[in-house]
């Protein structure tokens, strides 16, 4: 069997059992890869939103009442006592006391962390199905063969 253009030379050498697993697998990795970047994409939807809220709550006056989140559907009425000092959640029931500036900080950073490990799990995310359609296409080829061959 010739080779074309952008095919994977190993690809072309492995049976078709092979390339099957090769597909399945890399397959299932690429479904993980997209969970991966659809919790990255929510996780940074939320920053963005605590970022928005810190905005908020920066330009609101001492005394301001309000309702305070408990939880994402429970609110409870509260009163703005210092809105320079905030409580950040920085994961597993943590949370840091820091001034408004640096809670804003935080929010960046982590929103960048997070941008640039999606930009790096879509590149792998990318790779690995070129791999998968690669392996799928030299399956094909090679049943195509093999039907032709016995006719």
């Amino acid at each position: 069997m010739a080779s074309r253009a952008g095919r994977i030379p190993e690809l072309e050498k492995m049976s078709v059992e092979q390339l099957k697993a090769i597909k399945e697998q890399t397959d299932l990795e690429v479904n993980l890869l997209h969970d991966s970047l659809n919790n990255i994409r929510t996780a940074t939807t939320r920053l963005d939103l605590a970022s928005i809220a810190l905005q908020d709550l920066s330009i609101r006056p001492k005394g301001k009442k309000m309702l305070v989140p408990l939880t994402a559907s429970l609110y409870v009425p509260g009163t703005l006592d210092d809105a320079e000092k905030v409580l950040v959640d920085v994961g597993t029931g943590y949370f840091i006391e820091k001034t408004m500036e640096e809670g804003k900080n935080y929010c960046e950073r982590k929103i960048n962390l997070l941008k640039s490990n999606y930009d790096q799990l879509l590149e792998v995310a990318s790779k690995k199905k070129s791999i998968a359609d690669e392996a799928g296409m030299v399956m094909q080829a090679k049943m195509k063969q093999m039907a032709a061959a016995s006719s």
